[in-house]
């Protein structure tokens, strides 16, 4: 496995890829309208999440990322729960609900530590900019929560370009730079690279985290235009009848080189999101069989010609 690297220009420093807790934690505690379990199924159990972590840990994988809103509190409970003494860097998110403005931060942060059962937490981002929500103020307050302690280093999540550069400048008269921006980012999705999201990232320093690495599972090798997802993925991107030529090209690339390597779809395209510079994937991993799919992706490399003929197949 490739080593360590500074979270931006911070003092961070965090492993290649990360994964995403999206989905964990107690879903009786969970609203029962929720995005990801619609999405994703049903959650899994104590038991499984907790194996989960084992075998990521087993690898060097010790970044978790939530959020105050998944689940409403459910992932960071669980998060908590799990890594009591354990050395894992957490990452979370505010606000905590859609329609909150700034000045909600501190509390929000207040209690997203007392669910994680922590002190500080490693990141902390602004989960969407919106428009009643000031960026320089939310920075402002970033940048206390840091000198307070509570915070070692803050980022960002969907945030187009001119937004990093607004929060980079507001953070920097304050001494601290912007560590991160969370965008989704997979071979499917590639918009970062068109809508100046991944330049900014390497012209300020900012690590690119991406969100949904292999596209909702599209890049699992799975579905196709006779076997598409069950619930709301199917009428989505990239399932959608539309979109399949488009996956099944992609999906017989991954298929020839995980033959060639003896890999599986799923790990040659985390491979590739690995290989991209400055990028930090986080897969989520509901169970011990994911995270060991997702890990095995960090002990072997492709060749500049597979990475081009991956990207070939999703221009």
């Amino acid at each position: 496995m490739t080593g360590s690297r500074t979270l931006g220009r911070t003092d961070v420093r965090v492993p290649p890829m990360g994964v995403g807790a999206m989905v964990w934690g107690d879903p009786t505690s969970m609203p029962r309208w929720n995005p990801a379990r619609n999405a994703y199924g049903p959650t899994s159990s104590l038991a499984d999440q907790r194996a989960a972590l084992a075998v990521c840990l087993n690898a060097g994988v010790n970044m978790l990322d939530t959020a105050a809103m998944y689940g409403a509190g459910a992932s960071e409970r669980r998060v908590g729960e799990l890594t009591v003494g354990v050395d894992v860097l957490v990452a979370t998110k505010f606000p905590a609900r859609f329609l909150a403005g700034a000045g909600s931060l501190p509390r929000t942060l207040e209690a997203s530590l007392r669910r994680l059962r922590r002190e500080s937490v490693d990141l902390y981002q602004v989960h969407y900019p919106v428009p009643w929500m000031s960026i320089p103020k939310v920075m402002d307050l970033m940048a206390e929560a840091v000198a307070a302690g509570k915070v070692r280093a803050v980022g960002v999540s969907n945030f187009s370009a001119k937004q990093m550069r607004e929060a980079h400048a507001a953070l920097a008269r304050h001494g601290l730079p912007l560590a991160s921006n969370q965008v989704q980012y997979s071979l499917l999705h590639r918009a970062p690279e068109t809508n100046g999201v991944l330049e900014a990232c390497r012209e300020l320093g900012v690590t690119l985290i991406a969100y949904m690495p292999l596209a909702s599972g599209a890049l699992t090798g799975k579905y196709s235009s006779t076997n598409r997802p069950a619930g709301w993925r199917q009428y989505r991107a990239p399932f959608r009848s539309k979109d399949m030529p488009r996956l099944e090209r992609v999906n017989a690339v991954q298929r020839q080189l995980a033959e060639r390597y003896g890999r599986t779809p799923s790990q040659i395209a985390l491979r590739w999101v690995l290989q991209q510079p400055d990028v930090l994937p986080i897969p989520g991993a509901k169970n011990a069989r994911q995270a060991t799919e997702n890990v095995s992706a960090l002990s072997f490399e492709l060749t500049q010609s597979d990475l081009a003929a991956l990207s070939a197949a999703t221009d």
